[in-house]
């Protein structure tokens, strides 16, 4: 069967959503009815169609042979075949784990025998951090990127002595730019060594193709597509041999041991069938979004757009001069707009964002950025009250630094 994945895109029509209650009241699936929420690549609210799935679960190790056992292991294989025909790949290919660290660490690890592994510079911390843990980097290494936050695919022949794997996501977290996967899985295979993407921002928000890629290997999150916290997946190719990071049960062909959450899996098929069947809709809004809101920021002087080529349609990444962006997080959060800053934060100490400095950002420049993340849950109001708030709050944050 070719792997053709449809187009999801993560959220629901809007005016199917839940209602906006107060937060005391505040029903699942939706968001406080005082806020604007654009922080949908971090987590995105749980949907009523994953809710409901969840709620039909029945109780049982799907590992037990008795009446409820096999009651659950029934479910469990039929969200792993709604999953596995919306991706276009066999059911058997699907692994679920806790997320997308968990599926990222599996692939990558499992993947790394004799040789090393090579991950992009602007990966997620699940890849990105085992440079410098995972026996002192000495089996993992960098592949840089240019000031887009791209990878060169010719880059890859450089490293192909005793390569295994290459590790490459499909959508930059920070700022949703789209890598040139395919050309980087060709580069990977040409050097003797597997081809892994972390499509973690990709479901739901542009064209997942995993044949057309050509990958091995690609790692997915459940919740950040409306789905349930706590699951994921990890699609391995037929063929590809991955060897255990963790003793235990031998569930998942040794992949994955554990027993597998029935429930999760249900509530996680559940929500990417609503990606694929709102896709039309939500393509179309956040594009239209996007485009406003670029506009706006083009007449701002002290605004900066990270945009590459290609990025993904719900997610602007701006850079503001003169401004930390945990303070413009904070100050627009008084206002009722939850954003996130691209700078992470330890111990309440703001640090310039690894991504943005791998891009050859300056420190002043790579604790400035700003990410608006939309999902099914964004309206045209949450849009309007994002350029209402901005103005002042890039204004105070200017000045309190």
């Amino acid at each position: 069967m070719m792997r053709a994945f449809h187009v999801l895109l993560l959220g629901s029509s809007v005016e199917e959503s839940p209602g906006r209650t107060g937060m005391s009241q505040l029903k699942p699936g939706s968001v406080h009815h005082d806020r604007a929420y654009f922080d949908h690549a971090a987590t995105s609210p749980l949907r009523s169609e994953a809710r409901e799935a969840m709620a039909c679960a029945v109780p049982g190790n799907p590992g037990a042979i008795h009446g409820s056992g096999r009651a659950a292991r029934a479910l469990l294989e039929d969200a792993r075949e709604e999953i596995a025909s919306l991706l276009g790949v066999g059911p058997l290919e699907i692994v679920f784990t806790s997320g997308g660290t968990e599926s990222d660490m599996l692939a990558v690890m499992g993947a790394v025998r004799d040789g090393h592994a090579l991950v992009s510079a602007v990966e997620h911390p699940a890849v990105g951090g085992l440079v410098s843990p995972w026996l002192l980097g000495k089996r993992c290494e960098l592949l840089p990127v240019n000031h887009a936050g791209l990878v060169d695919p010719d880059e890859v022949g450089g490293h192909s002595g005793n390569l295994d794997v290459v590790s490459v996501m499909a959508v930059n977290n920070e700022t949703g730019a789209c890598q040139p996967v395919s050309r980087v899985a060709e580069a990977a295979h040409q050097a003797g060594a597997l081809m892994h993407t972390d499509a973690v921002q990709a479901l739901g928000h542009i064209p997942v193709d995993l044949d057309g890629w050509g990958v091995d290997l690609a790692s997915f999150s459940a919740h950040k597509i409306g789905g349930p916290v706590g699951i994921g997946a990890l699609w391995v190719k037929r063929g590809v041999e991955l060897h255990p990071v963790s003793p235990g049960g031998g569930q998942q062909y040794g992949i994955r041991s554990g027993t597998q959450p029935v429930a999760l899996a249900c509530g996680f098929a559940a929500a990417l069938r609503a990606c694929v069947d709102e896709f039309d809709t939500m393509t179309a809004r956040w594009q239209s979004w996007r485009q406003r809101v670029i506009a706006w920021c083009h007449q701002q002087p002290e605004i900066t757009v990270d945009d590459a080529p290609m990025t993904s349609p719900s997610i602007i990444h701006l850079s503001v001069a003169g401004a930390r962006g945990t303070d413009l997080v904070m100050l627009a959060d008084r206002d009722g707009v939850d954003l996130s800053a691209g700078s992470a934060c330890h111990a309440g100490v703001s640090r310039p964002s690894p991504t943005m400095l791998a891009m050859g950002r300056d420190d002043d420049a790579a604790s400035s950025g700003l990410r608006i993340s939309m999902g099914y849950t964004t309206t045209d109001v949450d849009i309007d009250r994002l350029l209402v708030t901005l103005p002042a709050t890039i204004r105070k944050a200017s000045g309190a630094r």
